[in-house]
C-alpha cells in the first residue's frame, strides 16, 4: 500500500500485486466497518442535504490508475468527510479477491467479461442493479496501442513487426482484459507471437517498456498518454477489433451503498471530462 503524493484530502491508494492487495484487505476491513452515514438521497447519498461521510473502498482496473485518483480527489473536496480507498491491480486478480471474501464498495473492471464474473459470483447492490443493470454500468471504452521506447530501437512501425525474430515483445497474460484484447487483435492479424514476457496488468507491459527492458508492448491507449514522452504510441487497425467496455457497479456485500452509488455517479457525470482527456471513450 502506498501513500499518494497528490493532495487531496485524507485519499489513499493502492499499489498493484499481491501484496498490495494483502495490504489494501486490511484497510479496507477498517474502511467497510467503519460505517457512514448514507441514507436518503443527494451528491453522497444523504438525506436532507446533509453532507454525506463516511469511508469508501473502490477496487479498480490498472488502467484506471491516473483517472481514478485525481476523480477521488475531486470527489474528497467536494466531500471533506468522505475517504475514499483504491486498490489497484488486473481486473481477474481484483475479482477473485471480490468472490473470496474482500471488502469492496464498489468495482470497476476494464472488460465485461470480469465483471460477469464477479456478478455471477459476490453479485452487485439488487437496489442499485435494478436501477442501472445487472451487469453494471458502462462508464468508458479503451483500446489498444503499441507502445515502444522513445527511440524505436527495433524499428517497430506496425503490429507485423513485432512478429520478427529481434523483436522482444512485452503481452499481459490473457487472463487479465489487456491480455484478452491482445488475443483479439492477434487473431484478427492473423499473427502469433511469442512474447518475452507476460505481465499480470497493463501498468506492468508499459514498465517494461518504459524502461527499454522490451522493444515494443501492447498496452492501451490511455497508457500511452499517460506515459507521456517516456514512450511513443502507434495505431494499428486491428485495435479496433479489441475494444474493451469498462463496466461499474456497487458491490452486494457494501457497507455503504448509497455512497458507493455516488461514487459511481460521480465518475459517470463528474469523472467524464477526466477519462476523456486520459484518452477513454465515454458513452
Amino acid at each position: 500500500m502506498r501513500e499518494s503524493t497528490t493532495s487531496a484530502p485524507r485519499a489513499r491508494r493502492a499499489a498493484h500485486g499481491p501484496a498490495a492487495a494483502a495490504a489494501a484487505l486490511v484497510l479496507t476491513l477498517t474502511a467497510c466497518s467503519g460505517g457512514s452515514t448514507d441514507t436518503g438521497e443527494g451528491t453522497g447519498g444523504e438525506a436532507d442535504g446533509a453532507a454525506p461521510d463516511g469511508e469508501l473502498t473502490v477496487f479498480a482496473a490498472a488502467s484506471l490508475t491516473d483517472v481514478f485518483e485525481e476523480i477521488a480527489a475531486s470527489f474528497e473536496k467536494e466531500n471533506p468527510q468522505v475517504e475514499v480507498t483504491l486498490n489497484f491491480a488486473g481486473s481477474s486478480e481484483l475479482a477473485q479477491q471480490i468472490d473470496s471474501g474482500a471488502p469492496a464498495d464498489v468495482f470497476a473492471a476494464a472488460n465485461t467479461d470480469t465483471m460477469d464474473q464477479v456478478v455471477a459470483g459476490e453479485g452487485l447492490d439488487a437496489d442499485w442493479a435494478a436501477e442501472n443493470g445487472e451487469d453494471g454500468r458502462i462508464f468508458a471504452t479503451n483500446n489498444l496501442r503499441i507502445a515502444v521506447p522513445p527511440d524505436n530501437p527495433a524499428d517497430v512501425e506496425s503490429l507485423d513487426d513485432l512478429a520478427e525474430d529481434d523483436v522482444d515483445v512485452a503481452f499481459c497474460s490473457k487472463e487479465v482484459p489487456c491480455g484478452s484484447a491482445t488475443v483479439t487483435a492477434l487473431e484478427a492479424a492473423d499473427l502469433d507471437i511469442t512474447p518475452v514476457t507476460l505481465e499480470e496488468d497493463v501498468r506492468a507491459v508499459l514498465t517494461k517498456v518504459e524502461l527499454g527492458e522490451v522493444d515494443a508492448g501492447l498496452v492501451y491507449a490511455t497508457d500511452v498518454i499517460s506515459a507521456g514522452d517516456r514512450v511513443r504510441g502507434l495505431d494499428f487497425p486491428e485495435s479496433e477489433e479489441a475494444i474493451n467496455d469498462y463496466p461499474i457497479g456497487v458491490l452486494s456485500a457494501s457497507g455503504a451503498p448509497d455512497l458507493a452509488a455516488a461514487w459511481v455517479d460521480f465518475v459517470t457525470t463528474e469523472g467524464a471530462p477526466v477519462l476523456r482527456d486520459a484518452g477513454f471513450g465515454t458513452p
